[in-house]
């Protein structure tokens, strides 16, 4: 049975929340911050939150300090960072390893900061790999300079970069493709995958990786 709780922690950028979904004999801890234009709300974020603590991964959903203080709109990257690495830091004293990552602004955040965190590993929902139809305006740098083993799961009609547009991708780097799936990992009602499937299929794929991960000697 999952249980839950929360705590607010203080950092630079104001107070940010974790929201635990703790597993009953954690093999890990998984952090998930959220994307710049929502909350931990997310479906993928729920679904992680729900299904992995009985595989043994307690997921801690991060709330940052702007979203707690109510407002509508992140900050520049560096204030979300300043927001998190306190965050990471209260969470790798668990006792268990640290998995960091989010969707979207948030897998940039863990990308960022995660091999300076006390993390064993990044899990990357949905990387807005450049802003739609600007495919100049790469931002591959963050996600291959990492640092750190990364488990990317990507929506193949993501306008902020679909799988095939990605750069080659480092040893410990993993890109997994959600069929059909946008930048919120919807699918269209027509899709042969329908959306509880595809949910399932996010959760698998990160509950696994994360579990070889910690797994490995």
């Amino acid at each position: 049975m999952t249980t839950t709780s929360s705590e607010l922690v203080g950092t630079g950028a104001g107070d940010a929340r974790i929201t635990y979904h703790r597993a009953a004999a954690p093999r890990a801890v998984l952090a998930l911050g959220h994307g710049a234009g929502g909350g931990t709300a997310a479906r993928d974020l729920v679904a992680l939150a729900g299904a992995l603590p009985a595989r043994g991964i307690t997921v801690a959903l991060v709330e940052q300090p702007w979203r707690v203080a109510g407002k509508k709109l992140g900050p520049a990257p560096k204030t979300l960072d300043v927001g998190w690495r306190p965050v990471a830091e209260r969470l790798a004293g668990q006792g268990v390893p640290l998995v960091v990552g989010g969707r979207s602004a948030g897998a940039r955040v863990a990308c960022r900061t995660g091999a300076g965190s006390g993390a064993v590993g990044v899990v990357a929902l949905a990387f807005p790999l450049h802003p739609p139809g600007r495919p100049e305006k790469s931002r591959a740098a963050e996600l291959l300079g990492s640092g750190l083993p990364t488990l990317v799961v990507q929506g193949g009609s993501d306008p902020f970069g679909g799988p095939g547009e990605f750069p080659e991708l480092p040893p410990g780097h993993v890109l997994v493709e959600v069929p059909h799936g946008n930048h919120g990992f919807e699918v269209p009602k027509r899709a042969p995958v329908g959306q509880e499937e595809t949910l399932e299929l996010i959760c698998s794929a990160v509950g696994d990786w994360v579990l070889g991960l910690v797994a490995a000697p």
